[in-house]
């Protein structure tokens, strides 16, 4: 196996592109497992935690850019008020070691059906950034992934950065495991409320072969507030609605048996999970604690 350490994103692209199987690795939180266990050995790693420009993030034009190398502790402690649902997701991730390490980019480049990042950047509508020597190209993520473990990159390129634009709702995570930490989602499901555009995002996470929304539960919500007059008048949410989201959250879910629950579980789980998930963000949409503000 051949070890590459480039100390430059245009050196980095270069070996992409003279070897399209070589692995790139940062945190090495889920391939180091794989290559543990003997399930993958790639013949060759382009780590990447030596360019710098990775390790950086900011905000333009109401869109935060965060690079593929920053870590959910950093996401944590420095966004955690900008990126309310991506840093709720973060706090969840394994131990704190594994958060020091881990990093986003890493994430979508695993595409795991159960990365934790991944239903929060679905509900905020984030677009990836991927790079190679051809140039650069920003993927939606909800085409971003593409089966099992697979993504929409090109042999040749990397991921280099997450665009996602400033919240202007509340944001909210939900995650169910054995228990609080280092532990696999058994389901996950995020949320944002979009009262700027009177739109709703969703993320479903390890209920499916890929991450993925609820289109129907997104469009069923942002008509019912609409048609209510909710958006404007902030009252109570009525029953129906919740219990109706719920229930459509659930219909968008293909979940299987494993060693971690049941398909039935999974469901009945997600149900309840958006049920109370769109409570506490309509709850922050009342009294307005709306972050993103760049705090």
């Amino acid at each position: 196996m051949d070890f590459i350490q480039p100390s430059s994103w245009a050196d980095a692209l270069a070996v992409k592109a003279e070897r399209p199987s070589a692995v790139p690795v940062a945190g090495g939180t889920d391939l180091m497992v794989e290559m543990n266990f003997d399930a993958r050995r790639p013949d060759t790693l382009i780590d990447l935690t030596r360019i710098d420009e990775l390790q950086q993030w900011d905000i333009s034009d109401g869109r935060v850019r965060l690079g593929a190398g920053v870590s959910y502790t950093r996401i944590i402690e420095e966004l955690g008020r900008t990126l309310p649902g991506l840093a709720m997701a973060a706090r969840t991730v394994g131990s704190p070691q594994i958060r020091n390490r881990g990093t986003v980019g890493g994430n979508l480049g695993t595409a795991s059906p159960a990365g934790d990042a991944h239903p929060p950047l679905l509900a905020a509508g984030a677009e990836v950034e991927v790079a190679s020597v051809r140039g650069t190209r920003l993927i939606g993520v909800r085409e971003f992934f593409t089966g099992v473990k697979r993504n929409a990159t090109e042999p040749d390129e990397l991921i280099a950065a997450v665009h996602v634009a400033l919240p202007s709702g509340p944001e909210q995570f939900s995650k169910i495991g054995t228990r609080n930490a280092m532990v696999i989602a058994v389901a996950a499901f995020g949320l944002a409320l979009h009262p700027d555009r009177q739109a709703v995002g969703t993320g479903i996470g390890s209920a499916a072969p890929t991450p993925r929304p609820a289109a129907a539960a997104e469009q069923f919500l942002a008509a019912a507030l609409t048609d209510a007059g909710l958006w404007e008048s902030r009252a109570e949410l009525p029953v129906a609605i919740t219990a109706q989201f719920g229930e459509l959250v659930r219909a968008a879910a293909d979940p299987i048996d494993d060693v971690r629950g049941s398909a039935a579980y999974r469901l009945h789980a997600l149900a309840v999970m958006a049920r109370r998930a769109l409570a506490w963000a309509w709850q922050d949409y009342r009294t307005g604690a709306v972050h993103g503000d760049g705090g």
